[in-house]
């Protein structure tokens, strides 16, 4: 099956991306996705790629019995006065989807407190999800955010399909990825309301669409998102470091905040302290998935230091538990990873 999706990966694309090096830098990962985490998911994700991504349903497939937390407005009226008994439409899901990743590369999104950084995580997982939604004849498009450090949107890329054009993005990507310098002092603070907004008047067509952020943003991006997931099928894909949830004892440290520059330096052999920051941070984390929550969007968490595949995984499983009860429209976070729950705890 992976053959019949992806085909056989060419050792360099041609054109451009033959001369570039950072095009090359982007066929070498991909090519190693390729060859590890997607053929993982290829064996494990068969028969569950609907789950993916979501049709706008335009064809009447079936009609059955209504269930409970079904959606009223698919109940047939008619059916249901002469069966005296609710029944809804079922209806058969558009093959040919657009997916949109909204990216947000700004300061916050460059830190990591191990082997990876959240823009590297950031990174793999558009790479994986772009490569399996284009692999099934779909349609990727991006828009990126801060890459250069700029609170605005730095670049967009229409939704075309192919490896090509998966490459492309990622092309887009690396050098807010691969090597990238600390954003200087003083840098503007992210407005990702921004971005949102700019994604309400660009994507048209019903989509899929893929909001990969750490929400480590100026207030008042909870309206767009809302109006983005009543239009198209959001997922608030959040990227978390477990440093930014609990403090280890490491002494007298400096900590920087990448959004503004400023630096202090804080004592975290304080058991005191370290209890405060843990429950600042649980405070955020459950403002944050309240917001995320009423927006009406399904909810992601990825970890700089979990495993990929498992990630992609439970999305897949929190995509079918929608279905399978029937909670279209109806937000369903994903459980964190363990240890962002034991950190929270703290």
């Amino acid at each position: 099956m992976f053959k019949r999706l992806f085909g056989q990966a060419p050792a360099v694309p041609p054109g451009d991306a033959a001369r570039s090096p950072a095009a090359q830098r982007a066929d070498a990962l991909l090519r190693q996705l390729e060859w590890t985490v997607l053929r993982r998911l290829d064996g494990l994700l068969q028969g569950h790629y609907k789950t993916l991504m979501r049709g706008s349903g335009l064809d009447l497939a079936d009609l059955r019995e209504y269930q409970l937390h079904d959606d009223v407005r698919h109940i047939d009226w008619n059916v249901t006065a002469r069966l005296q008994q609710p029944h809804v439409r079922v209806f058969t899901e558009d093959r040919e989807m657009a997916a949109w990743f909204l990216l947000d590369l700004s300061p916050s999104v460059d830190f990591g407190s191990g082997e990876q950084r959240k823009s590297d995580v950031l990174l793999r997982f558009t790479a994986v999800l772009a490569r399996l939604i284009s692999g099934q004849g779909n349609r990727v498009g991006a828009m990126v955010y801060g890459s250069r450090g700029r609170a605005r949107v730095e670049a967009m890329l229409p939704a075309r399909g192919g490896r090509l054009h998966v490459l492309r993005l990622l092309q887009m990507l690396m050098p807010a990825s691969t090597g990238k310098a600390p954003a200087p002092a003083g840098t503007a603070a992210t407005r990702l309301g921004d971005l949102l907004r700019g994604a309400v008047f660009t994507v048209r067509q019903r989509s899929t669409v893929f909001v990969v952020s750490d929400f480590i943003s100026q207030p008042g991006w909870e309206r767009p998102l809302g109006e983005l997931a009543r239009r198209h099928d959001v997922v608030a894909v959040r990227l978390v470091d477990p440093l930014e949830l609990e403090l280890p004892d490491l002494g007298l440290i400096p900590i920087r905040d990448a959004e503004t520059g400023e630096q202090i330096e804080v004592d975290t052999s304080d058991k005191g302290f370290r209890q405060r920051f843990a429950r600042i941070a649980a405070q955020r984390e459950a403002q944050l998935r309240d917001s995320l929550a009423r927006a009406g969007v399904d909810t992601l968490e990825l970890a700089t230091d979990e495993d990929l595949s498992d990630a992609v995984l439970r999305f897949v499983d929190l995509r079918e538990r929608r279905v399978r009860h029937g909670a279209l429209g109806r937000p369903m976070p994903t459980q964190l990873p363990r240890r962002t729950r034991e950190g929270m705890r703290a």
